[in-house]
């Protein structure tokens, strides 16, 4: 399967799709998925700029209205999460994930889906040391602080993203810390030469983005932020159990030999044969002493080396390294697209749903252990109760999620000014939580 990666979109949404279609009649080849790494800039009206955290001139309107309306459609299936420059009050709307435009699916703060068997994982926002441990606080109207902190990655979804098997895919805004290590740091740092002090400090890039990389072991891992194309390999290595050795066939019955078998024997005969032993008086010297060889070091346990690819990519503008085309083997495949719940995923979102907070403080988590046991718990649920009848054994997202205008477009009385927008509830988040049977703490009651 073909999969286009776009770095920071920036609402350029039109010249995106114009360079895939392009590359598409210049190699024929047909490209099935885009990913597009945050600062996507979801701005339906006006009122959508005053909840996004630039300075105001760059407060745009940009194109994605068009295709929020339905005056335009997404050619392709498109996946993307957030970064930090985004209308902050549509993403929480659908936390969860969901569609922010017909054929255009958010991942939701953080989130795992499948397209055709592809697990494709990511994280929303940017890390902040402060606010990392705080809940989920931030209501419209936003102040200055709290624009800027909503989009600051929280602990609880680094901790539900920990409990994932590996996906195929990671997408995240921020690079993971130290990244830069593990490609052509000369070559970045000639063409960015201010990151130096943050590299030298090891201050590049987000510290849970690394430790999750290095847990997930994903096959691909796409970042922004930071504008530039930059490539990378991580090596992992794992520890394979081996199990224990077998002598002869497992299956086979032995049998005492038949000659001896039932002969009695004499006494002296079970007497067990004296142990060999050393003088303990006798004086041994240097070159008499038995040479005893001492036992063979246990063979090293084999090693499985996997892989992490990583590749940033640029911001969307001319002459830019702004889109990638890359091949990923999809387990299934079909003529469209499919995008279908990841039922892990959907395990951990239900087992982790009494932690979510909307205060500043966050509750203790249980510790690892009793996590997954949670989760395990959860999974055989979300088999008995939502897959269950499901013929391929996935649930498909537009069955339980379809698009809905929440607010108005460009133009309409209430869409115009400089005040920010009420809160507008999304029915595909209630949907969502309603199919796990959580509560849904993202409307306010």
């Amino acid at each position: 399967m073909k999969i286009a990666v776009e770095g920071c979109c920036h609402g350029e949404l039109d010249a995106i799709y114009s360079q895939i279609h392009d590359l598409e009649e210049r190699n024929n080849y047909k490209v099935s998925l885009l990913l597009i790494c945050g600062d996507f800039q979801a701005i339906r009206n006006e009122r959508d700029l005053q909840c996004m955290a630039v300075p105001d001139k760059y407060r745009q309107l940009g194109e994605f209205w068009k295709y929020y309306t339905g005056e335009k459609k997404a050619p392709i299936l498109t996946i993307v999460i957030g970064g930090n420059h985004e209308a902050s009050n549509y993403f929480w709307e659908l936390y969860h994930g969901g569609w922010i435009a017909p054929n255009i699916y958010f991942l939701g703060h953080a989130g795992c889906v499948q397209v055709n068997g592809v697990r494709i994982a990511g994280a929303s926002g940017i890390w902040k040391r402060h606010d990392f441990h705080q809940g989920h606080w931030e209501r419209v109207p936003y102040n200055n602080s709290a624009m800027r902190s909503i989009y600051h990655i929280r602990e609880y979804n680094i901790r539900r993203l920990s409990l994932l098997s590996s996906p195929t895919i990671f997408l995240s805004h921020d690079w993971p810390q130290s990244i830069e290590h593990h490609g052509d740091l000369r070559g970045l740092l000639r063409r960015k030469p201010f990151f130096r002090a943050d590299v030298e400090k090891g201050e590049l890039g987000s510290p849970p983005m690394m430790g999750l990389l290095h847990q997930l072991k994903p096959q691909w891992w796409f970042s922004a932020h930071l504008h530039v194309r930059f490539e990378a390999t991580v090596q992992h290595e794992e520890i394979l159990d081996e199990e224990p050795a077998q002598s002869g066939n497992p299956d086979e019955i032995v049998i005492a030999d038949d000659d001896d078998a039932d002969e009695p024997k004499t006494e002296e005969q079970r007497r067990p044969a004296p142990a060999p032993s050393m003088n303990p008086d006798e004086i041994t010297l240097d070159d008499e002493e038995f040479d005893v060889a001492a036992p063979p070091p246990p063979p090293p346990k084999p090693v499985r080396h996997r892989t992490t690819q990583f590749l940033a990519l640029d911001k969307c503008l001319p002459r830019r390294q702004f889109l990638e085309i890359v091949d990923v083997p999809a387990p299934t495949e079909c003529d469209a697209p499919t995008l279908a719940f990841d039922v892990e995923w959907l395990a951990i979102t239900r087992a982790f749903a009494p932690y979510m907070s909307t205060s500043a403080r966050q509750p203790a988590f249980p510790d690892e252990p009793a996590a997954r046991a949670a989760v395990q718990s959860s999974l055989d649920w979300v088999r008995a109760q939502i897959l269950a009848g499901e013929p391929d054994g996935v649930r498909r997202v537009a069955d339980v999620q379809q698009f809905a205008e929440t607010a108005p477009a460009p133009g309409a009385p209430d869409a115009q000014g400089r005040s920010q927008p009420p809160y507008y509830r999304n029915p595909q988040t209630a949907a969502f939580c309603s199919m796990l049977e959580i509560e849904n703490k993202v409307d306010p009651r």
